[in-house]
């Protein structure tokens, strides 16, 4: 290589690598997602808000400030008390996000972490401050609506500060000692009710059920009373041939028995024992 090119080369190095450094240090890039504002030494924090891709600025003499736009969970806990002076804990899950539009304000209020600064104490305010208005059975049985008040206060309060809330929901929710006691001692008094008064319905219907019982007896042994008066020993004989056929059967179906005679004994003697015996009786 001849000095001529190498003394050429020696010459534009340095301008090369200052232009590019200068070039280098007036770009910056805005990933997905975020957003940048830039901070003039001379202007101060500029309005405009700066989104996605690579961008140009005036080295040393600005500074871009990148904010994440997305969706963020945060909880935020508390322990208050409830209308009836209940202790009561609760837990939110809230995701949120600064307002792209107002991300100059943000920065030059609250700076880079803005969520630290405001969410847990406008979230421990709200929370207090609602549950405060209803008593602990109410916390559990208009859930839903507790939860909608907090919402909208929240989305209230985090709107003054620039802040966007897309969800709110309590994710836990439990009272003090002294109250979970006094539940359990409702429920266990509340099935001990239920079991007395199945007892007590129990022992209704079974008297009941005996009354009827009682009163078809006697009907019965009125009715039967009634027809011995009217068939005089008729139904009475009639009675006796179905007890001694039920006899007979069931001496024939005995292993016990071999041999049943059926003339003059058996059945028929069972029938003439009964004839004889109402002959006799007459």
């Amino acid at each position: 290589m001849s000095a001529a090119i190498l003394e050429s080369l020696a010459r534009w190095a340095v301008p090369v690598s200052v232009a590019a450094a200068g070039v280098q240090y007036s770009m910056y890039n805005v990933e997905g997602g975020h957003r940048a504002v830039l901070f003039d030494r001379l202007r101060g924090v500029l309005p405009t808000v700066v989104g996605e891709g690579t961008h140009f600025l005036v080295p040393w003499l600005q500074k871009p400030i990148i904010y994440d736009v997305r969706d963020k969970p945060r909880n935020i806990s508390t322990t208050t008390g409830s209308k009836d002076m209940q202790m009561v804990s609760l837990t939110l899950r809230v995701l949120h996000r600064p307002d792209t539009a107002r991300l100059p304000v943000i920065y030059q209020s609250l700076g880079l972490d803005y969520d630290d600064r405001v969410l847990p104490s406008i979230g421990n305010e709200v929370l207090k401050a609602i549950v405060a208005q209803f008593d602990a059975g109410e916390l559990i049985t208009q859930r839903e609506t507790v939860s909608q008040r907090i919402r909208e206060d929240l989305l209230k309060r985090a709107s003054e500060f620039g802040i966007v809330l897309d969800d709110v929901s309590i994710t836990h929710l439990t009272f003090g000692k002294e109250f979970t006691d006094a539940v359990e001692q409702k429920v266990i008094a509340q099935q001990e009710a239920e079991r007395a008064r199945f007892i007590v319905e129990k022992a209704e219907q079974e008297k009941q059920a005996g009354i009827i019982r009682a009163e078809g007896e006697s009907a019965a042994a009125q009715l039967l009373s009634d027809a011995y008066k009217k068939s005089g020993r008729a139904h009475l004989e009639l009675r006796r041939i179905e007890a001694a056929k039920e006899i007979a059967s069931t001496l024939a179906n005995s292993k016990n028995i071999t041999y049943l005679p059926s003339q003059n004994g058996g059945t028929n003697m069972l029938l003439n024992l009964g004839a004889q015996g109402g002959a006799g009786g007459r």
